[in-house]
């Protein structure tokens, strides 16, 4: 074992909401640490929570017992550059591994808009970006590595393990430790980003179109207002337009970070400011167009705290959801002081995937720290759950395993694979207990 640290180390997530202590640390230097240290675990009847990067709102990563930190995990890094595969270390993080790839002028097929979770982390929870056409991150899974709870080692692709490989793209933990990855890559290329705001009613109505006419579309709606900011990238030649660093810096870093963190102290301070705070953010970020390096397009600095829920519909059902929602907004007996965010996603085939087997869109609903959430989420989950929402695995939901089963068609097939790879429950905690049941 590469190193451990004191037996109290704190542990929090990004946003604070979650926070623990475990018995100790593990930070193995090889797949044999990580299988000897599994091995050891289930012999004493102990477990073991492997934590990433901290991304998720959830209690995913907190360890009652033991905590596993794959920083140390030395794996090989291989980049094919003609067959576009590359396989890194599980503890990776994707802004690392954006940067491994721009060095050999590949890159991943799409991102969501932020870097710092670690390749692990993101693919066991679904992280996804916005596009059509394109699955959640972890269907560019060609191959991955699985230590499972008996110490034993897998390799695993449609070719070798394929019950275990469509399970454990979206895995949660549960199934053992992730040590490498194979991911499909793309060329590199070069985006062209449109941002610009728009009537929430409008948009409505273009939106099939929309969708359908860019390579990745997103928006976000300002409580209180019928205000919408909309953002579409789409995939050109060159990057013969890229934008001025003042001009990232005022929209990405002062607007975007600094300003807005300003506005939500105030509105936490005085929550009758929100609506005229909500309504001033909806027109300060003005049209833009630009072109960049892909990962660069994508990813976009997140420095305000904030808690989130986020539920994947049937695409078809977003008008019904948003409607719904700005009236729970309208309700609510606090304010919200963050906008809520809408992405689309193309159907895929792992078992746990918020996108099984349906297009989806997203729907993303934020609180700034500090301020009172939990009515408005578990509010606006109701209405998610009745449309046949999936909830983000890395993001806040309510919902338990007798809810989910009937939300995920191969929800019993997961528990049966989990029984047979983790049947001593070395890889669990309170929180998996709840959603994935005893």
């Amino acid at each position: 074992m590469a190193g451990t640290a004191p037996p109290t180390a704190r542990w929090s997530n990004w946003a604070g909401n979650q926070r623990g202590s475990a018995t100790a640390i593990l930070r193995p230097g090889s797949p044999s640490d990580v299988a000897e240290a599994v091995r050891a675990t289930a012999a004493a009847g102990g477990r073991i929570r492997v934590a990433g990067s901290g991304h998720s709102f959830t209690a995913i990563a907190l360890a009652d017992d033991q905590r596993m930190e794959l920083s140390e995990l030395d794996t090989t890094v291989s980049v094919d550059v003609e067959r576009r595969l590359v396989t890194v270390p599980a503890g990776m993080t994707l802004r690392t591994l954006n940067g491994l790839l721009a060095r050999h002028r590949l890159a991943l097929p799409n991102l969501g808009d932020i870097d710092a979770q670690t390749v692990a982390g993101a693919i066991s929870t679904g992280t996804h970006g916005t596009g059509a056409a394109y699955g959640c991150l972890s269907t560019f899974v060609e191959a991955l590595t699985l230590v499972t709870g008996t110490g034993e080692v897998l390799h695993c692709s449609a070719d070798e393990h394929p019950d275990v490989f469509a399970a454990a793209r979206v895995s949660l933990g549960a199934l053992g430790v992730l040590v490498d990855v194979t991911l499909r890559c793309v060329d590199a290329f070069v985006l062209r980003a449109h941002e610009r705001p728009a009537a929430l009613a409008d948009l409505l109505g273009e939106l099939p179109t929309l969708v359908d006419a860019h390579d990745h579309v997103e928006f976000y709606w300002f409580p209180y207002t019928t205000r919408v900011q909309v953002k579409a990238n789409d995939r050109v030649p060159t990057n013969d337009q890229p934008l001025p660093r003042w001009r990232g810096w005022l929209d990405d870093d002062f607007l975007s970070n600094t300003v807005f963190a300003g506005a939500c102290r105030v509105g936490r301070a005085v929550p009758a400011l929100a609506p005229g705070i909500s309504a001033v953010s909806a027109r300060a970020l003005t049209e833009r167009r630009y072109t960049g390096r892909s990962d660069r397009v994508f990813c976009t600095p997140r420095r305000v705290r904030f808690v989130e829920m986020e539920y994947g519909l049937p695409r078809e059902a977003l008008p019904e959801a948003l409607t719904a929602l700005r009236r729970i907004v309208d309700g609510l007996p606090f304010k919200v002081l963050f906008p809520v965010e809408v992405r689309f996603t193309a159907a895929d085939d792992i078992w746990l995937s918020h996108g099984y087997g349906r297009d989806s869109a997203y729907i993303a609903v934020h609180q700034y720290v500090g301020m009172p959430y939990e009515p408005y989420f578990r509010a606006f989950e109701k209405v998610a759950a009745e449309l046949g929402g999936r909830p983000h695995w890395g993001k806040l939901h309510y919902r338990g395993a007798d809810s989910l089963s009937t939300a995920y068609p191969r929800f019993t097939d997961f528990q049966a694979l989990r029984d047979r790879l983790d049947p001593n429950r070395v890889f669990t905690n309170p929180h998996l207990t709840h959603i994935l049941g005893a």
